[in-house]
């Protein structure tokens, strides 16, 4: 399994890499994501409260954590030096001897006056690269009138997979379907949405995971999109639709997957042979070079072909890694060409209200000369004995 100090460490190298090329000379990151991939530490609040910020402060030779005081411990406990970490905020932490740990409340006020002091410890005259600058413009108070906005550059800098996040993302796939999977094996006429969610969330869980969304929707409620589940037993002749997803060590995992209780009819065996077309029609496509808007194209032909109208999409799939959306989108306009390195999600799903909803959704690497798919399932339409 993954080291994660290597990982880490690794991680760090291709930042620093990429900042030799950069027009800035150092970079404040500020989203959980970043801050995760350039220290390691991974947050339990960050993903949860928008008031909860951070901020990681990358040079060509070395790094700080800006964090919320209550951060601090679990942060050096993840790796980060003790004397690398500038808190801010009110939390007490107390220690059976000396430690640092322990007097880190109410040194700076908040995450501007932290972040301050880390650049001061970075050194005069650097020009900074500053992510989420646009959204929030007092960072440029603090960074300089010279930084600029690197949202962008560090979303390319993650794109492409180093191979320990290959085997971290797998695992996060390969969860999410053990827990669809283990759901339809148990399944049965008369259980619950509820009971269906409750072996996904189970099986990932035991497995590692992280539930973060776990949809399952049967019969007419198949076709809500994002639905919580309900007592809503499953009856025979009808859909189930799972769209389920959990984190591990950070990165995550979206798997779509549909079965049927007793023999399918002639319309829902049609209409995922259109979806699961239009699927395979992308992962014959995809490649570096291809363009998004190209996968996307392909996708909405296929399903159309194999009489699924009307069939409308925003998009057909998604980057997915430290973020359950990452860029590039699968999408109209996107023109964004794919590269060796980065995992999609790629997906058709199809909702009709009232006949409910279908889907499958695939996690997979594009490799030098094609795609490598995360998940194993067989692809025929599961049937769950009535």
């Amino acid at each position: 399994m993954t080291d994660l100090r290597t990982l880490n460490d690794r991680r760090l190298v291709r930042l620093r890499g990429a900042l030799a090329e950069a027009p800035f000379d150092a970079v404040v990151l500020t989203s959980p994501e970043s801050v995760l991939y350039a220290t390691g530490y991974r947050s339990v609040a960050g993903p949860m409260f928008r008031a909860h910020r951070m901020a990681a402060v990358v040079t060509g030779d070395d790094l700080w954590l800006v964090c919320p005081a209550a951060d601090t411990a679990p942060a050096a406990d993840s790796g980060v030096p003790e004397d690398r970490l500038v808190p801010f905020g009110r939390f007490y932490f107390e220690s059976e001897g000396p430690s640092p740990l322990s007097e880190m409340a109410d040194r700076n006020t908040d995450l501007y006056a932290a972040l301050a002091v880390a650049l001061r410890e970075a050194g005069p005259g650097l020009r900074y690269g500053v992510e989420g600058l646009v959204a929030d413009p007092g960072l440029a108070a603090v960074a300089g009138e010279a930084s600029v906005e690197a949202e962008g550059w560090a979303s390319a800098v993650r794109g492409a997979k180093l191979p320990g996040e290959l085997e971290l993302l797998r695992h996060s796939a390969l969860l999410a379907e053990a827990g669809i999977q283990a759901a339809i094996d148990a399944a049965r006429p008369g259980i619950t949405e509820r009971e269906l969610a409750g072996i996904v969330a189970a099986t990932m869980v035991a497995g590692g995971g992280e539930p973060r969304f776990v949809v399952a929707v049967t019969g007419p409620r198949s076709a809500l999109a994002d639905a919580h589940p309900t007592d809503r037993s499953w009856a025979p002749g009808e859909l189930a639709r799972f769209d389920v997803g959990c984190v591990y060590h950070g990165y995550w995992s979206d798997i779509g997957r549909t079965a049927v209780l007793g023999e399918p009819d002639a319309l829902q065996t049609a209409n995922y042979a259109a979806i699961l077309d239009g699927l395979d029609e992308q992962v014959r496509l995809a490649k570096p070079g291809v363009p998004a808007v190209e996968v996307f194209d392909v996708a909405m032909e296929g399903v159309r072909r194999g009489g699924v109208t009307p069939y409308r999409r925003q998009h057909c799939g998604h980057g997915i890694g430290l973020s359950v959306y990452e860029p590039p989108i699968i999408a109209p306009g996107v023109g964004s060409e794919l590269a060796e390195g980065m995992t999609f999600c790629f997906e058709t799903p199809y909702y009709k209200l009232g006949w409910g909803g279908m889907m499958v959704e695939d996690t997979l690497v594009v490799t030098g000369s094609g795609v490598d798919l995360f998940t194993h399932a067989p692809r025929t339409l599961p049937v769950v004995p009535a």
